[in-house]
C-alpha cells in the first residue's frame, strides 16, 4: 500500500504537551465557568460540527484533552480519523462534566482544527500523484512544539514522514558541504562516526554534485531546486551508474507542479507546505441543551 499508516504517539509522550497547553489557556482558573458551576456537578453533553470541507485528524488526542480534565468524560468519534467531512457534519460526540467541556473546548478544538488543515492539504498533495510511484513526504518545517502532532497530521493526509530531528538520520545540505569543503569530505567524515543502520542523505543542486554524491556512495540523493528538465537529467544518471540510490525531490514543489516533478521519477517529493501553508479546519463545538 503506498503511504504510511500515522501512527498516534503515546500518551506518555503527548500528556506533558496537552498538560501545558490547559495550564496556558486556564491559568490560575476558568472564571466564567467556575463562577457559573458547582465543579462536576453538571453533566453536559455537545457536539462537534464541522464548517468546511476537508479531512479529520487529531479526534484521540481531543479526547485526551478532556480526560486530562475529567477521566470520566465520554468522548465518542462520529467521523473517523482520516476521513472526509462536509460542512454540517457532525464528527464528534461529547458527554461529561460540563465544566471539563467548557474548559478543555478551546485547547481541544485548535489542535484539531489546526492537525485537520494539514491533513487536508497534505491529502490534495498525495491524491495528485497518487497513480505514480512517487511519494509525498514532510519536513523539519514545523511549529516548535507542536513537531510531533503536525508529522502525524501529514501521515493522516496519506503522506510520509521524514526525519523527525536531527538525531534521525544524516542528511548533508548545503552549508554542511561549504563547513566540510566539499561532498566527499562531507561524507567521509560523517561516514566514520555515525552507528549503523544510519542512512547518509546528500543535498545537491547541480550534476556535478549528483555525480560527487555518487562517487562517495550516498544511500539518498536530494534533488535541490532543480528545474524538471535538469531533475530528469539527474535521475537518468543516478539509476544509470547505482539503481539502489534513492531519490528525494525538494524545493520550490507545489499543487501545479508536484505531479511534473514525480513524472521524473524520482521515489520522493518533500514538501513544507502542508504544515507551513495550510489553513485550519473550521470545527465549531455546539452545547446540547438538557
Amino acid at each position: 500500500m503506498k503511504g504510511s499508516v500515522a501512527v498516534l504517539p503515546p500518551f506518555l509522550v503527548l500528556d506533558q504537551l496537552l498538560q501545558g497547553w490547559l495550564v496556558e489557556d486556564i491559568g490560575r482558573g476558568d472564571r466564567t465557568t467556575q463562577s457559573l458551576l458547582c465543579q462536576n456537578a453538571t453533566i453536559g453533553k455537545a457536539q462537534w460540527i464541522a464548517k468546511a470541507p476537508g479531512i479529520i485528524a487529531g479526534l484521540p488526542i481531543a479526547a485526551r484533552v478532556f480526560q486530562l480534565l475529567n477521566d470520566q468524560v465520554s468522548f465518542v468519534d462520529v467521523s473517523s480519523e482520516g476521513a472526509k467531512c462536509e460542512p454540517g457534519q457532525v464528527v464528534a460526540k461529547i458527554n461529561g462534566s460540563l465544566d471539563a467541556l467548557l474548559m478543555g473546548e478551546r485547547v481541544a478544538l485548535n489542535l484539531v482544527m489546526r492537525l485537520s488543515g494539514i491533513a487536508t492539504l497534505t491529502n490534495k498533495y498525495v491524491e495528485k500523484i497518487a497513480d505514480l510511484p512517487a511519494m509525498f513526504v514532510d519536513t523539519r518545517k514545523t511549529t516548535p512544539g507542536l513537531r510531533i502532532l503536525e508529522k502525524y497530521a501529514t501521515a493522516v493526509g496519506g503522506g510520509i514522514n521524514h526525519r523527525m530531528g536531527l538525531d534521525d538520520a544524516v542528511m548533508i545540505k548545503d552549508n554542511h558541504i561549504v563547513a566540510a569543503g566539499g561532498i566527499g569530505e562531507a561524507i567521509a567524515r560523517i561516514r566514520s562516526r555515525i552507528p549503523y543502520p544510519l542512512t547518509i542523505e546528500v543535498e545537491t543542486e547541480s550534476l556535478e554534485q549528483v555525480r560527487s554524491a555518487l562517487e562517495y556512495q550516498a544511500d539518498i540523493i536530494m534533488l535541490d531546486n532543480m528545474t524538471v528538465e535538469m531533475m530528469t537529467e539527474a535521475v537518468r544518471l543516478i539509476r544509470q551508474i547505482d539503481s539502489r540510490v534513492k531519490i528525494e525531490a525538494s524545493g520550490n514543489v507545489s499543487l501545479e507542479t508536484i505531479r511534473s516533478v514525480a513524472e521524473t521519477g524520482v521515489d520522493y517529493i518533500s514538501s513544507s507546505a502542508p504544515i507551513t501553508q495550510s489553513r485550519w479546519l473550521d470545527l465549531s463545538m455546539r452545547m446540547i441543551p438538557n
